[in-house]
């Protein structure tokens, strides 16, 4: 989750996240020559940190679940949905004040390993949530130590706002781990208190007398964990050098001022105008009637509209990573989810896919030549590749759309991703993002495949 801002200012707000504990770094693939001097991996990657992400999306995987009240689709695609209520609760919305009661039922994972011990885990979701009804996820984690946390409550979601205003749960944590907005972060690695495995926990809630309910259909989450460092080593790329999708080009700072309700657009909107470019690339989006609430003198109003159904009511934002992408989600026949990939050679698969990666990154301004700015947190979208390997962009903190289109060095763009750690201009240390990526695709169309990775 990252907050934006314009080209060239100083960020309004910092992150809510206070520090990020885990990152990724890349070590280069070995190349060998390849015509037109661009060069090709040779070799599978290795890296020394560690990221996986794993999911359930078939009707084996719910079948392995403890259902209350839920039932598994057969099918593909289908999910679970709620069968008979397995009980009746009240919610309290803090930000409406009011109290409403909501039949339930519930999903719990298996307790699954993640396969290495992990200081960071984000959980992802893709649903309907028709009106009447919403979800809760939650997650409950294992130490390797073989303590427990308490049962963390991820997101309470909705794709609409007038049923539950969505949010995350602000001050939860244990002696050893803390949720910052939307994700589950070791305190201190050097405690040697990590991450060993996890249940997920599902909660569909629709109104009492009403039978349509919320259907998931993939319920997942990213765990890693990467040493902390400063820089990476490039990796090689040649994998799509010399490609570019015709990604739309949004800029947020259009909507500079448009509805402060929603975090007043400008630099807070980077995440929501990324996800509306990459959603609007498969055809998909609101309808003239899902926007008919923006004020017609707007440009874009597919960006006012993903800033309004992604907003989180705790963080008072729109940069939620999973409440992104499950905005994305939401529209017919696209899958989403929030991972970390190892580097740029990961990235070149995607675009050689047709699969645009939404990043998000924090930089100085001299650390990104051609920005013309620097920022604490950011979101933008790799739309392709030059021909000598240089990382297209369409970048939404730009003064126009026709200038969202921008070029950046790839070596100086893998630093600023892919880094855990970095220096503010005063000389202190601050946190990297950590190669986190938007991916967002129509259901149909397969991953890429890299041997050995399992970081989606």
């Amino acid at each position: 989750m990252s907050i934006p801002h314009f080209r060239g200012v100083p960020m309004a707000r910092s992150r809510l996240r206070a520090a990020v504990v885990a990152g990724l770094t890349a070590l280069s693939l070995a190349a060998l020559s390849a015509a037109a001097g661009a060069p090709a991996a040779a070799a599978p990657p290795t890296h020394d940190e560690q990221v996986t992400f794993q999911e359930w999306s078939r009707y084996p995987d719910w079948r392995q679940g403890t259902h209350q009240g839920t039932l598994a689709i057969p099918g593909v695609r289908t999910g679970i949905t709620m069968l008979l209520p397995a009980g009746k609760r009240d919610y309290a919305d803090p930000y409406t004040g009011v109290t409403k009661s909501w039949n339930y039922s519930t999903w719990t994972s298996p307790v699954t390993e993640v396969g290495f011990d992990a200081t960071e885990l984000v959980a992802s979701w893709n649903a309907e949530t028709p009106a009447g009804t919403w979800i809760q996820v939650e997650m409950q984690g294992t130490y390797n130590t073989g303590g427990q946390t308490p049962w963390y409550t991820m997101g309470r979601w909705a794709s609409g706002d007038t049923d539950i205003k969505r949010t995350t749960v602000n001050r939860q944590g244990d002696p050893w781990s803390t949720i910052w907005t939307d994700t589950f972060s070791i305190d201190d690695a050097a405690n040697g208190v990590l991450l060993h495995a996890y249940q997920l926990r599902l909660t569909l809630y629709r109104a009492p007398g009403q039978w349509r309910s919320p259907r998931v259909w993939m319920l997942g989450a990213m765990s890693s964990f990467v040493p902390d460092r400063f820089t990476v080593t490039p990796s090689a790329g040649g994998i799509a050098w010399g490609t570019e999708l015709a990604v739309p080009r949004f800029s947020q700072n259009i909507h500079t001022g448009e509805y402060p309700e929603y975090d007043g657009g400008g630099e807070a909107w980077c995440s929501p105008t990324s996800t509306a470019m990459v959603v609007q690339y498969y055809g998909r989006g609101p309808s003239a009637q899902d926007t008919a609430w923006v004020d017609p003198s707007y440009a874009d109003p597919q960006v006012d509209h993903a800033a309004r159904m992604t907003y989180d009511y705790a963080y008072e934002g729109a940069g939620n990573w999973p409440f992104n992408t499950a905005y994305a989600a939401s529209f017919p026949g696209l899958d989403a989810k929030v991972t970390r990939l190892h580097s740029l050679d990961e990235a070149e698969r995607f675009i050689k896919a047709g699969i645009p990666v939404i990043t998000s990154q924090s930089f100085l301004s001299e650390e990104l030549d051609g920005a013309g700015y620097g920022t604490s947190g950011h979101l933008f979208v790799i739309v392709g590749f030059t021909a000598e390997g240089d990382v297209i962009i369409n970048d939404p903190a730009s003064s126009s759309n026709d200038a969202v289109r921008n070029v950046y060095p790839r070596e100086q763009f893998e630093q600023i991703w892919l880094r855990t750690k970095r220096y503010r201009a005063n000389g202190t240390v601050a946190s990297g993002s950590g190669g986190i990526a938007y991916l967002i695709k129509p259901w149909w169309k397969p991953w890429p495949v890299v041997p050995g990775s399992t970081n989606w």
